[in-house]
């Protein structure tokens, strides 16, 4: 065999010759194996079409999936809730409008709301929409003022709307509130601690028959109030806070006095802890929040420029500020008096006489001849007449001759409750104090 490589050069002998030896395969044996190989063709070429096939079916039921119908979903799972805060109550409608509400349904329902809306003051809209179809419609509106009074409207299956009022929810906290004075104001010094400021010139007033703010206070003065807070059913304020009780503690003395609701639509009267009514015979302080700019005596006059004597106190205090009647009398001129500008002078039980100068404008009702109380306003600080600012030029007049107004005495002249009005008064009184204790006092 090694000699065939010598016996020819023709490539094509070698090539030969390099074959392996292969057996003759029997023709059924290579039948069978023809007929595996186009069975398996035939396998994978039906195995392509099936997948080929099934992946064109998914496709269609995807499609079909996406374009058939949906059940609407229950209402809880797309309800919508919006809650609006309103500054006041004409705002409703401008703010259904913008929740996507139909015009026509927006006049409906807001015709139906403001009957039990207050114009003025926050509103607190409770809106709830549930779906219909692809759209938000109205279920119901829940809209309440401050005091939790209000309405709620029901959109009906109908379209109808079912409307149903709420009263007010209002119950009443007493509050109490504890400071001592800074060396700024009793206005500062009361803001500071949470007082309102609607009851600031209250308890100044309740308490202007012991203490003269401007003089008698000074920083380090230890202060109380206790308060009525209507409040709604969620807590929050929901109304005016109504001044209780008051106390003042300076370094001379100290002065406690509580409120008591009159009868008859009379203004209510403040007594101290044993019944005895505050009531003096003038006022120290006939002005709110004011401070002494020139005291009783001689001066030289800031417009005349000469040595004269000040036959009052002025109480400096920005234009528009209340000024009251300093006791109980009988108007004997209200009116412009040259020097004296908008000037009004009172004649008194006893026989005193109360001037006020330089005002800005009278309080209603104030005429010659009319009748006034003390505490009464009766005009506005002003710097009408002779006057270099604003402020209340103020004189007491006894037998015709003018007193320094810190100087006359201010002895109780006033009731002391008896019997079955005392009783009712400690009532009140232990009712204050029981809430004070509760709150520290």
């Amino acid at each position: 065999m090694a000699t065939a490589f010598v016996d020819s050069y023709d490539p094509r002998v070698w090539a030969a010759r390099w074959q392996p030896a292969v057996a003759p395969v029997a023709a059924p044996l290579r039948q069978r194996l023809i007929a595996i190989a186009a069975a398996g063709a035939v396998l994978l070429v039906g195995a392509g079409t099936a997948w080929l096939t099934r992946s064109t079916e998914e496709e269609a039921v995807v499609a079909e999936a996406s374009t058939a119908p949906q059940a609407a979903p229950t209402p809880s799972a797309r309800e919508v809730r919006r809650v609006l805060v309103l500054s006041r109550a004409s705002d409703l409608a401008e703010s259904l409008t913008t929740a996507g509400l139909p015009a026509d349904l927006v006049t409906k329902v807001v015709a139906a709301a403001m009957p039990a809306l207050r114009s003025d003051g926050e509103i607190r809209a409770a809106l709830t929409l549930i779906p219909d179809g692809e759209a938000l419609v109205l279920d119901r509106l829940e809209a309440s003022n401050s005091d939790s009074s209000g309405v709620v409207i029901r959109r009906l299956a109908s379209g109808e709307l079912e409307v149903s009022r709420v009263e007010a929810q209002i119950s009443t906290r007493i509050l109490v509130r504890r400071g001592t004075m800074d060396g700024d104001s009793f206005y500062s010094s009361a803001v500071a601690v949470g007082i309102p400021n609607s009851l600031i010139p209250v308890f100044a007033k309740a308490l202007a028959f012991d203490f003269n703010f401007q003089t008698e206070v000074s920083a380090g003065d230890a202060f109380e109030a206790a308060y009525a807070q209507p409040v709604n059913a969620s807590g929050e304020d929901a109304g005016v806070p109504r001044l209780l009780y008051a106390s003042l503690t300076t370094a001379a003395k100290s002065a406690t006095v509580y409120r008591v609701p009159a009868e008859g639509g009379a203004e209510d009267e403040w007594f101290d802890s044993s019944g005895r009514s505050i009531v003096r015979s003038l006022m120290r302080t006939p002005v709110d929040g004011a401070r002494v700019s020139s005291k009783f005596g001689m001066r030289f006059h800031p417009v005349l420029h000469f040595a004269k004597l000040h036959g009052g106190i002025d109480f400096a205090a920005p234009t528009g500020t209340p000024i009251y009647a300093a006791g109980t009398g009988t108007i004997e001129f209200a009116g412009p008096k040259g020097a004296n500008g908008n000037f009004v002078a009172l004649h008194h039980d006893n026989g005193w006489r109360t001037l006020y100068l330089h005002m800005n404008r009278f309080g209603d009702g104030i005429a010659s001849g009319v009748r006034v109380t003390q505490g009464q306003q009766i005009g506005e600080v002003g710097t009408t007449g002779r006057s270099t600012g604003p402020h209340l030029h103020y004189e007491v007049h006894i037998d015709g001759v003018k007193v320094d107004p810190l100087s006359v005495p201010t002895d109780a002249s006033g009731k002391t409750l008896q019997g079955a009005a005392l009783i009712a008064f400690e009532k009140i009184r232990d009712q204050i104090d029981v809430s004070r204790a509760g709150q520290g006092g």
